[in-house]
């Protein structure tokens, strides 16, 4: 904690730094090779739990990490990971996994780990009632189906929740919650001295066998982690300009 932060009030606003900040930004870089020098389990850990901290839909985290320690099972990923560099090279190699089916129970944890002493009534309905109803699809999807008839109906004289209606929908759902959890994981490494590289490409049949994954689990990407070699980036970093992306409305 910030030694400016308030010892009795833990959200309490530190001193910020923007330029720490940009920094940490602008030196990030998607790093294809690693030198030798290993991370420490300390570093990987505080950075895990900085990435649990990300933005997630309702605080239902629909989140797994699984760092990969097992030598003979980071052999097999990285012959699922294509032989790549950044896989071959890294000195910590984390999966980043979105899950649709952890919802429910989470819905339950967040009344029973509610961090004030009261909780509010507001926030019990939502969870045990409106949160449940929300994301559940129901026996064939069929529960989904309807509420997309209905909110279809609904939404033509004012604004409605449209979905998550179907597992594709629900995939969506997670995945989004869970790449903003890696994005943090990959500032927090670069915060902490270190490098990253997120891989999309691997062969995902391969890989949710080797890690023994549920059905309902979905790799988003593989996070490569180390010290950056002189050789890693293979290539100046460049944008488009920025007036095709960005709109003023």
């Amino acid at each position: 904690m910030d030694a400016n932060m308030s010892a009795t009030n833990p959200d309490a606003l530190p001193e910020i730094d923007s330029r720490e900040f940009d920094k940490v930004v602008e030196t990030r870089r998607s790093i294809r090779r690693f030198t030798d020098e290993p991370v420490p389990d300390s570093v990987i850990n505080h950075c895990l739990d900085q990435a649990m901290l990300a933005p997630n839909s309702c605080n239902l985290q629909p989140w797994e990490f699984y760092v990969i320690k097992n030598p003979e099972v980071k052999k097999k990923l990285i012959y699922a990971c294509l032989n790549q560099n950044a896989a071959k090279t890294s000195q910590a190699l984390i999966a980043v996994v979105a899950r649709t089916d952890t919802w429910y129970k989470h819905c339950d944890e967040n009344i029973s780990a509610w961090p004030d002493p009261e909780l509010p009534k507001l926030v019990e309905n939502f969870y045990s009632k409106v949160a449940k109803f929300q994301y559940a699809l129901g026996p064939l999807g069929i529960l989904g189906l309807f509420k997309k008839g209905f909110y279809s109906i609904a939404g033509l004289t004012r604004p409605v929740p449209r979905g998550p209606y179907t597992r594709s929908e629900m995939k969506e759902w997670a995945t989004k919650s869970t790449a903003l959890a890696a994005q943090t994981l990959m500032l927090s490494l670069r915060a902490q001295g270190y490098d990253s590289c997120p891989m999309e490409g691997f062969d995902d049949k391969r890989v949710r066998k080797i890690l023994d994954l549920p059905p309902k689990a979905s790799v988003i990407m593989f996070v490569a982690a180390g010290k950056r070699a002189d050789n890693g980036i293979y290539n100046s970093r460049y944008r488009f300009d920025r007036s095709k992306f960005i709109r003023e409305v």
